[in-house]
């Protein structure tokens, strides 16, 4: 599905991160006391914070190949979702960069994908894994997790996002060991054990596996994948 018009971020009317207001775009601040104020406590607490971005850029490289930290991009209100698109783009105060012709620049265009970073696709952000939610459920259930663009993708809004996607953690168990020890000692509780489930595997010691009965049916769930770890994680 394709928009005429610039994609609209229902998650929120606050200016995209690295973009500029249109007054910004059509005037954009050169001079590194006007962006950081007139006060001196406003101006010593933001030079710490805006210049904290220099470490992530390369000097005298060439403008285009900056990573998004580096720079401020005007926003392109023609642009349609999901086509490519030249923003005009400022680099950031101190930091130097390059045109083709090693001529230095402080404006030069990029051309990206008109999209959210929250509209990526999995390659291009990386999630924090959580470990309190449940990978083998049935049904599967999805669960919320904080999401970040990778430094080196340029999109529009918020870099960091929330994502609602299925449990992936592992906590390092094995299911080849855990169906081999099912099929081998699971009369008696081996393969509970090993999983984490002591109650259960209690239960198939003490009842020489359900007198073969439950360690038949175990080796069954084993096998499909759908008894797994007591933590909740994936196998490897």
């Amino acid at each position: 599905m394709q928009y005429k018009h610039f994609p609209t971020d229902s998650r929120g009317t606050q200016e995209p991160d690295g973009m500029l207001s249109p007054k910004d775009a059509a005037f954009p601040s050169t001079s590194l006391a006007a962006t950081l104020g007139t006060t001196p406590a406003y101006r010593a607490d933001s030079v710490t914070t805006e210049l904290s971005y220099l470490s992530n850029c390369p000097s005298a490289g060439l403008c285009g190949k900056l990573p998004p930290v580096c720079m401020n991009c005007s926003l392109n209100w023609n642009c349609i979702y999901g086509k490519e698109t030249l923003f005009n783009c400022t680099v950031k105060p101190g930091v130097q960069c390059v045109d083709e012709n090693k001529m230095k620049q402080k404006t030069f265009q990029i051309a990206m994908i008109c999209q959210f970073c929250w509209q990526l696709p999995p390659t291009e952000y990386r999630c924090k894994n959580t470990t309190k939610c449940k990978t083998v459920q049935c049904p599967r259930k999805h669960f919320i997790f904080n999401c970040t663009a990778l430094e080196h993708v340029h999109c529009l809004g918020n870099r960091t996002f929330q994502k609602k996607m299925y449990c992936n953690w592992t906590g390092g168990y094995k299911w080849s060991t855990a169906l081999a020890l099912s099929i081998t000692l699971g009369g008696f509780g081996a393969d509970r054990f090993y999983l984490g489930q002591w109650k259960e595997g209690l239960g198939k010691l003490f009842s020489f596996g359900g007198l073969g009965i439950w360690t038949l049916i175990d080796v069954l769930l084993i096998g499909i994948g759908y008894v797994g770890p007591a933590d909740g994680s994936l196998y490897i």
